[in-house]
């Protein structure tokens, strides 16, 4: 089993999670409101025109039947991924 080495931050937070100071403040409200947030933000999508040499698409194209996904979904996991920060320049 890999061992994960947490920040200081992180080890007081998972401490005080399994000293059980953590509770639940979740009520039926709040959470009906927190998953119509989320599914209003979901939801708008918008359409871009993006114009790819025939190279990228194929591969991008290749790529996505790997996955078993689309190529537009891909695309879109990778654009996410970038302004997300979890995709650098190598």
């Amino acid at each position: 089993m890999r061992e994960i080495n947490f920040n200081q931050e992180e080890q007081e937070i998972l401490t005080s999670y399994n000293n059980y100071e953590w509770y639940s403040v979740a009520t039926s409200e709040r959470i009906a409101e927190l998953k119509s947030y989320a599914e209003a933000t979901s939801n708008q999508k918008k359409t871009v025109i993006l114009q790819l040499s025939s190279f990228d698409l194929e591969a991008i194209q290749a790529q996505a039947k790997e996955k078993g996904i689309s190529d537009q979904t891909l695309i879109s996991n990778i654009l996410h991924e970038y302004v997300m920060g979890r995709l650098v320049d190598s």
